[in-house]
């Protein structure tokens, strides 16, 4: 099998980690590159899996660095081609994800920053939260043209959608089709309308198998789906999903798929929506976002998307200056 480029993580926390796992793992990567303020941790888990390479069987390479505030150590990201931002501060039981703005604006803008300066030719993926305003940040220090800038959530909501909408039927998660847009947040959009059910061989839409209150209810828990994981765990947040949904984001890049999956993407007039990352149906290359793809969406839901693009805009809006 043919490897090739090098594929970064910066985090390496329970998300970061894991989603290094799953690039190296996919065997396409010469090297998965995985970072950490902690002394030691990041070449400490690097070495752990490592060792996993002959009992799984890829060949992949991890190496783990320890890096500082001032940059040190950033070099070892140098020539990589995809950089998935998962370091910052998780949510605690009871915070919302706009809680962590000022905590995480910081730490954001220093990566950011130094991506720049190291690998000026990478693509970055955002995950860190508040999304929307942590990518908009991650391309504002960076300077990366906003095509080589996205941010993660869509794939996420839309797999939990999915989930959700397939466990209340009883049905495998493969006879289930939906899409999630908007933010990630209070301000997410899933879109009922292009959810389809494959029951007994025959495609429904999903309107034709739930009653209105009933899909509501699911949309709602979608929408809190990740304050529900806080919940439960009590410290940390979602991390198997979550570097699942970035790990095929990274993929599509490095191997110039043109898959189509939603993402946090700059828009440019797309839905009636203009200069602000909202999450739409993004084709993802090497360039990063090479197009917008629009969809027909019913008047409400439209309604709701270009309601969250003009929540995002106003808090965005102040990023700049963290």
């Amino acid at each position: 099998m043919a490897r090739s480029g090098k594929a970064t993580v910066i985090g390496a926390g329970f998300y970061g980690s894991t989603t290094a796992q799953r690039l190296a793992e996919y065997d396409i990567f010469e090297e998965v590159v995985l970072t950490d303020i902690r002394d030691g941790w990041s070449e400490g888990l690097a070495l752990d899996l490592n060792s996993s390479r002959p009992i799984e069987g890829f060949e992949t390479r991890l190496v783990g660095k320890t890096t500082t505030a001032d940059g040190s150590g950033y070099e070892v990201i140098e020539d990589s081609e995809v950089v998935v931002v998962t370091a910052g501060v998780p949510r605690k039981p009871g915070m919302s994800r706009m809680d962590l703005l000022g905590i995480n604006a910081g730490i954001v803008r220093g990566v950011a920053e130094n991506i720049a300066r190291y690998a000026p030719q990478a693509v970055i993926i955002v995950v860190s939260n508040p999304l929307d305003e942590m990518t908009t940040l991650a391309q504002i220090a960076s300077g990366f043209p906003h095509h080589r800038v996205m941010g993660q959530a869509g794939v996420l909501d839309t797999a939990r959608f999915t989930y959700f909408v397939a466990d209340r039927l009883g049905l495998p998660v493969g006879a289930v089709k939906t899409l999630t847009l908007g933010s990630h947040g209070d301000t997410m959009v899933p879109i009922a309308s292009a959810c389809t059910v494959d029951i007994n061989g025959q495609t429904k839409l999903l309107a034709e198998v739930l009653p209105p209150e009933e899909i509501d209810a699911l949309v709602e828990r979608v929408r809190g789906a990740g304050a529900e994981v806080v919940a439960l765990l009590k410290t940390g947040s979602a991390y198997y999903a979550p570097s699942a949904a970035a790990a095929r984001m990274a993929q599509a890049v490095a191997t110039d798929s043109g898959a189509v999956m939603p993402a946090c993407a700059w828009l440019t007039g797309q839905y009636g929506i203009s200069e602000v990352y909202l999450g739409v149906e993004a084709q993802l290359g090497k360039a990063g976002v090479k197009r917008i793809v629009e969809r027909d969406l019913s008047a409400e839901e439209l309604a709701q998307l270009r309601l969250a693009g003009a929540a995002v805009k106003a808090k965005a809006a102040d990023v700049a200056s963290l």
